[in-house]
């Protein structure tokens, strides 16, 4: 057993430790960020040819707030995909990179819905429209952090993580994540290979030495 420690925002933790925990570990939920949506007009998606989501937060927030319906949609990562809905592309590669690549080109009229902040690389490409639907806070524990291990699901936990306990390792859930916990001094021990819950869970599995209900010790 690890003490494993979750830091996605408030709300949004429960199925990982619930997930981490019946996999025999002691899990503990320290938020190191939370969201904050950004406006509440309605969006008008029925002009464009393809509309693209890249992360669940963003995904659930088009589609509280989307009049009409696109052409076609393109999400970053299965679990986006799904707080969406019906999509018809889901890149191979969880990245703006790998999107770009599986996309038809011309796109024609994209819309880029995404975080404040997010990478400028596929609207840039694609000389899309950037709607902004939330913004990420990085927030600063008050006690300290304890554990063998913290999951990371995004680039602001990661800078978060190096402020309140830069000295435990970290499974991380795609490149991005990675990247900027590397480039902060964190080890990454594990990367996801799926953006999504499954992955994260399996990035732990692999980052950790075997425990009993891996190698069957302790069982009756």
């Amino acid at each position: 057993m690890a003490r494993v420690v979750v830091t996605r925002p408030r709300g949004r933790e429960t199925a990982l430790v619930r997930a981490l925990e019946a996999r025999g570990h002691e899990v503990s939920h320290v938020p190191l960020v939370a969201i904050e949506p950004v406006g509440e007009g309605a969006i008008d998606v029925s002009g464009y040819d393809w509309v693209v989501v890249t992360s669940v937060t963003g995904a659930c927030e088009l589609r509280r707030r989307m009049i009409g319906r696109p052409k076609r949609v393109a999400a970053i990562g299965q679990a986006t995909a799904d707080a969406f809905g019906e999509v018809d592309v889901i890149p191979a590669v969880s990245t703006q990179e790998g999107l770009l690549a599986e996309l038809p080109l011309p796109a024609g009229r994209v819309l880029f819905a995404a975080a404040e902040g997010a990478r400028s690389l596929l609207p840039e490409t694609l000389a899309a429209e950037v709607v902004v639907l939330y913004r990420t806070l990085e927030l600063h524990p008050e006690t300290p952090i304890e554990g063998d291990l913290v999951v990371l699901a995004s680039p602001s936990a990661a800078r978060a993580l190096v402020r309140a306990a830069p000295q435990l390792p970290a499974v991380s859930i795609g490149p991005e994540t990675t990247a900027a916990a590397r480039a902060a001094g964190i080890e990454v021990r594990a990367e996801a290979t799926t953006h999504d819950l499954e992955g994260l869970v399996a990035a732990v599995d692999s980052a950790l030495p075997a425990h009993p209900l891996d190698s069957g010790e302790g069982r009756t």
